[in-house]
């Protein structure tokens, strides 16, 4: 069961800003997208059906009112030809005529009568006779397609006297244009079986049928007096001749299949119907849907946008505290943020420089003491290392002067001299590697006349590396440290020294007994946070090894190491790895 302090602990789990700057701008687009999107969903429902029915039954009534004119126009021509006028009567006359001339003068009189009627109307297009019985036509104003079949033909309605048919392909010659016709029987007493046949020209049907609709994607059928297609612009769906809705002499609208249709019906009984899909139906609808899908995301993209933006203006200032602080664990007190322009914030970065800055101050003043103290106890060091020296030596000198002769004496007192002259010289002037190596050849040189021992001493040093300054009295302790307890009567001693990149490395290494790890771990042992204690309770090793570790610590800022590495009867290195300094670097 979930305790109540977990749920209080999840409600009040912390987040970052730019999540709730995030999260305010989208709760506020989620809000204002749902209230716009409900609203104009309703409105455009309601504009979209009344304009597309109200556009569709408005064009079925220009569409119905264009063919009845062309209807009643296809019954005046007709009727024209095949009851009034010389036309009907020269055709009676050349049915009843035998006499070759005369039938050839009256075949031209009515060709001729044809053309002239057709040319007083040109919304008519082919005109012919046509004689059932023999199937045959004659006196047509244009030629005809070899296929002709009046039975073939869509009918429209049909009367007494005259059928109309159409919309169907004329059957004028190379045309294949949509056309109405009509066939009306002409009435003579000798034959019942000559008839009229009329057509639309072409562009006239097209132009009924390319009406505006209202809608670009409607299509047109026209029904006949029983039903049935007479004329399909989809015949794929809607075939000619099938019938389409029995339900349909009951309503003016409807669904069939996957189709909205609209109806509308002549004074003659045929009907006119604008069928759209309802995909199609609701493009309109749909197109309004992606122009609000586009419009949200592009809502959505500005709100992230100005969210970004709010947060890049509050991230800049917290990202020059976040420096500010990163450069104050890192001691570094010069860099400085630039402005941010922002008047509240640049007054805190502000006020932070000049927090760091008196911390700054603060630190000069406690490293300065420090040091002072670091100096304090070198000299120390010094005092403990060289009064103890100094002393052996001038004993050494006085008993050689009572028991030798002069030359061995001048020999030792030479070499004292420079190696004094060295080690005594100023303690916070920094010498070169050159002068240190030289200083502990004399240191040898003199051992060897104290002891009369014999060390074998191998000293290989890179050139390049002779001019490096480095603080004084750094190798004379380790070397001291490794005759004195690396070494008994004889032994070597080598002294290497190499320059890798911007490091030198330099190693002292005997042959000695060596020292167990928990004694190197003593010499190593850091006393500096107790001064007093420097020299106390270690060996005289220690207290040179301590000298050359602090030493080494304090002239190059803690960059530089010693390690010491022994081996139980193979003897002891100390490695010291020191930066590079040359002429006036240090």
């Amino acid at each position: 069961m979930i305790k109540s302090s977990q749920i209080w602990s999840f409600l009040h789990k912390p987040v970052t800003l730019r999540s709730k700057i995030m999260k305010a701008f989208i709760i506020n687009f989620i809000i204002t997208f749902v209230c716009l999107s409900f609203t104009s969903n309703y409105a455009i429902s309601s504009i979209l059906t009344n304009k597309i029915e109200s556009g569709i039954q408005r064009n079925l009534k220009q569409v119905q009112l264009s063919l009845e004119n062309t209807i009643k126009n296809l019954n005046h021509v007709s009727h024209q030809l095949s009851h009034q006028g010389m036309t009907g009567k020269r055709l009676y006359e050349y049915i009843l005529s035998s006499e070759p001339y005369d039938r050839l003068k009256l075949i031209s009189e009515i060709t001729t009568e044809l053309n002239f009627i057709t040319f007083t109307n040109p919304n008519i297009g082919l005109v012919m006779y046509y004689f059932k019985n023999d199937d045959n036509y004659m006196f047509e104003n244009y030629s005809i397609k070899d296929d002709f079949n009046i039975d073939k033909l869509p009918l429209l309605a049909e009367y007494h006297t005259i059928s109309f048919y159409g919309p169907h392909i004329s059957n004028k010659l190379n045309n294949d244009k949509y056309v109405l016709s009509a066939l009306r029987k002409v009435e003579m007493a000798e034959r019942d079986d000559v008839f009229i046949y009329v057509e639309t020209s072409f562009d006239l049907t097209e132009n009924i049928l390319d009406i505006d609709n209202g809608y670009r994607d409607c299509s047109y059928l026209i029904i006949d007096n029983n039903g049935f297609i007479a004329y399909s612009a989809l015949p794929d769906i809607f075939p000619v001749n099938s019938l389409f809705d029995e339900n349909i002499e009951n309503n003016d609208s409807g669904t069939y299949r996957d189709y909205y249709w609209y109806k509308t019906t002549s004074n003659q009984g045929w009907s006119i119907l604008s069928v759209i899909h309802k995909d199609q139906y609701y493009s309109e609808r749909n197109k309004w849907i992606r122009q609000m899908t586009l419009f949200s995301l592009f809502l959505m993209f500005f709100n992230l946008s100005t969210a970004w933006l709010v947060w890049q203006t509050i991230r800049k200032p917290l990202n020059a505290f976040s420096k500010e602080i990163k450069w104050l664990t890192e001691k570094d007190f010069i860099s400085k943020s630039e402005e941010t322009n922002i008047l509240e914030f640049d007054y805190l970065l502000d006020t932070f420089n000049k927090m760091k800055q008196q911390i700054l101050s603060l630190i000069k003043e406690i490293e300065q003491k420090e040091k002072n103290r670091a100096n304090l106890e070198i000299e120390k060091l010094r005092y403990q290392i060289n009064p103890h020296f100094l002393m052996n030596t001038l004993n050494t000198a006085q008993w050689m002067a009572i028991m030798n002769n002069q030359d061995s004496i001048s020999n030792l007192l030479q070499s004292l001299n420079r190696l004094l002259y060295h080690n005594l010289g100023k303690m916070d002037q920094p010498t070169t590697l050159q002068e240190e190596i030289n200083s502990i050849k004399e240191y040898l040189n003199i051992q060897n006349i104290r002891y009369d021992f014999t060390y074998d001493i191998e000293v290989k040093a890179d050139k390049d590396t002779m001019d490096m300054l480095v603080p004084r009295f750094i190798l004379q302790p380790l070397v001291e440290n490794a005759i004195h307890h690396g070494l008994k009567d004889n032994g070597n001693i080598y002294v290497e020294v190499n320059k890798l990149n911007n490091t030198v490395e330099i190693l002292i290494q005997d042959d000695g007994p060596g020292m167990p790890q928990d004694i190197i771990e003593e010499i190593m042992t850091d006393v500096k946070d107790d001064p007093d204690k420097i020299g106390m309770g270690k060996t005289g090793m220690g207290i040179g090894t301590n000298y050359v570790k602090r030493m080494i610590e304090i002239f190059y800022e803690g960059q530089a190491t010693m390690e010491i590495h022994s081996k139980l009867g193979k003897g002891t290195k100390v490695i010291l790895k020191l930066p590079i300094y040359k002429g006036e670097e240090k």
